[in-house]
C-alpha cells in the first residue's frame, strides 16, 4: 500500500506567494467570485477575510488537490516532489492535472521529464490571444526547482570541469517563440481585472540557435569536406540524368533557308507530289503550300465526295490508280476505301448500352419466378411460423424477384421508346 502524504509549510508558502492576498471579495470575468489565496468556493460579493481566515481557507481548498494527486500518482515520491505536484496541481486545476502529460510521466517513472513538463503550463488567454505569461512562467520554475530539491537537502555534485554541459535541441519547444508578457492584476477592489504593462505586441526572439535539421546538414558537409579535401563537396560525380540542364532537352529552331538554297523536300505519294516545308509545317499540309508540278504525270485533284453518297468517315476517293493518298502521308488501297464507306448498320456499329431484348425478357422473367415461388413458400410454410428464419427466406426472394422485374420493365420500356438515330447525309 503506497503512503499518503500530506500538504507541508512548503507547498503553503509558494502558493501564497504566487497567488496573493486579497482582503475583499472581486468578481472574475468569468462570473466568479476570488477571495483570499485564490479561494473561489465558498466566495460571495462583499465577502472580507483577514490573513489567517485565508489561510484557513487555503488549506481546505489543498485538502481537494492533495487527494487528487495521492490518488492518480503511482509513483513514489518524496515530501518536495509532492509539495511541488499539489502546488502544480492548485494552478492548472485537478481536471487538468489528471490528463497533463506531467501525471503520464510521472507514471512511466520519469520523474526528470515530469519536471521539465511542468514548464509547458505556461499559457493564458489574454485579450482574445494565448500568450506565455511571465509570473506563470516564474511560477513554473519555482515549482520545478521545489520538485528536484533533494529531501534531505544534499544535492548531487556536477563539476563543469568534469561534465561540460551541451545544447539540447530537443528542448527547443520549451523556449517561447515570443517574449513572456508582463501582466499585473491589482488586489484591491471589487472586480479581479488583468493589465498587461506594455500595450505593445510581444516581439519575436531572434538567433534561437541551429535547429537539429540543421546541425545534421552541417556534420554530413563537414563529413564530405573530410572525404575529398581537394574537390571539395560540389565536385562531386552528379549522374547524367540528374546534371543534364533543361535547356538541353529543347530542340533547337531550324535555320531559316537562304534564298540560293535549292527548293523545299518534297513529300513524295504514289500519284501525287506535296511540297513540304521542313521549316514551316514538317508534320501537316496547309492550304498555303505550293504543290509541285511532276514532269512525269500531271497532278491529280482530289474530288469532294458527292451529296448523295453516305460518308461516315471524313477521307478522300481513291485515285484512278488504285490508291488513295490520305493527309496522313500513308497510301491506302481502293478496296479498302470502300470498306470504309459501306454503310454500316447502326444497331450493329453502336450497341446499346442495356444488352439485349431477350436478355432483359429472361431477366423479367426471372423475377416473376422468384416472386411467385417466394409467395408459395410462404404460403406453404403457413402463418403461425411467424418472423422465422424459414419465412423471411421466402420474403427475400420475393423481394429479389420484385427489383429484377421491376429493373428488366424499366431497361425494356427505354429502349424499345428510343428513337432510331438517322445517319446523316
Amino acid at each position: 500500500m503506497k503512503p499518503r502524504y500530506q500538504v507541508s509549510r512548503a507547498a503553503v508558502d509558494l502558493i501564497k506567494r504566487f497567488e496573493g492576498y486579497r482582503m475583499k471579495a472581486a468578481q472574475l470575468p468569468d462570473g466568479r467570485w476570488t477571495l483570499g489565496y485564490g479561494h473561489t468556493l465558498t466566495a460571495r460579493a462583499g465577502a472580507s477575510v483577514s490573513e489567517q481566515d485565508a489561510e484557513a481557507l487555503l488549506l481546505y481548498d489543498l485538502i481537494t488537490v492533495a487527494h487528487a494527486v495521492n490518488e492518480n500518482v503511482y509513483t513514489p515520491l518524496n515530501q518536495n516532489q509532492f509539495d511541488a505536484l499539489v502546488c502544480f496541481a492548485f494552478n492548472i486545476g485537478t481536471e487538468n492535472f489528471v490528463r497533463s502529460g506531467v501525471l503520464r510521466r510521472l507514471n512511466e517513472g520519469s520523474l526528470l521529464q515530469a519536471a521539465c513538463a511542468m514548464e509547458m503550463w505556461r499559457k493564458a488567454d489574454f485579450e482574445g490571444e494565448r500568450i506565455v505569461i511571465d509570473a506563470l512562467v516564474r511560477r513554473r520554475s519555482a515549482e520545478k526547482t521545489l520538485f528536484l530539491t533533494p529531501a534531505d537537502g544534499g544535492w548531487v555534485a556536477a563539476p563543469s570541469s568534469v561534465l561540460r554541459p551541451r545544447i539540447d535541441h530537443d528542448a527547443g519547444h520549451l523556449i517561447p517563440a515570443q517574449t513572456p508578457a508582463a501582466i499585473t492584476t491589482s488586489l484591491l477592489g471589487d472586480r479581479a481585472i488583468a493589465l498587461r504593462e506594455d500595450g505593445d505586441a510581444a516581439p519575436l526572439i531572434e538567433n534561437r540557435g541551429p535547429s537539429a535539421s540543421e546541425q545534421a546538414a552541417a556534420a554530413v558537409g563537414a563529413r564530405l569536406e573530410a572525404i575529398l579535401p581537394d574537390e571539395g563537396v560540389a565536385a562531386i560525380p552528379i549522374p547524367l540524368s540528374v546534371a543534364a540542364p533543361v535547356q538541353d532537352l529543347v530542340l533547337p529552331e531550324p535555320p531559316v533557308p537562304a534564298a540560293a538554297e535549292p527548293a523545299p523536300a518534297v513529300y513524295q505519294a504514289p500519284q501525287a507530289l506535296v511540297a513540304v516545308d521542313p521549316v514551316t509545317a514538317p508534320f501537316q499540309l496547309t492550304p498555303e503550300e505550293p504543290v509541285a508540278e511532276p514532269s512525269f504525270a500531271p497532278q491529280p485533284t482530289v474530288e469532294a465526295p458527292a451529296a448523295a453518297e453516305p460518308n461516315l468517315f471524313e477521307t478522300a476517293r481513291p485515285a484512278p490508280g488504285g490508291s488513295l493518298f490520305n493527309l496522313d502521308g500513308f497510301s491506302t488501297s481502293a478496296a479498302e476505301v470502300d470498306l470504309e464507306l459501306q454503310e454500316v448498320p447502326f444497331a450493329a456499329a453502336q450497341p446499346h448500352a442495356f444488352g439485349g431484348v431477350s436478355l432483359l425478357v429472361s431477366l423479367g422473367l426471372l423475377g416473376l419466378a422468384l416472386f411467385g415461388g417466394g409467395i408459395l413458400w410462404n404460403l406453404s410454410v403457413g402463418a403461425g411460423e411467424g418472423l422465422s428464419p424459414i419465412r423471411m427466406f421466402g420474403w427475400s426472394a420475393s423481394v429479389i424477384g420484385m427489383i429484377c422485374f421491376a429493373t428488366s420493365a424499366y431497361l425494356l420500356m427505354r429502349r424499345l421508346g428510343d428513337p432510331e438515330p438517322q445517319v446523316e447525309d
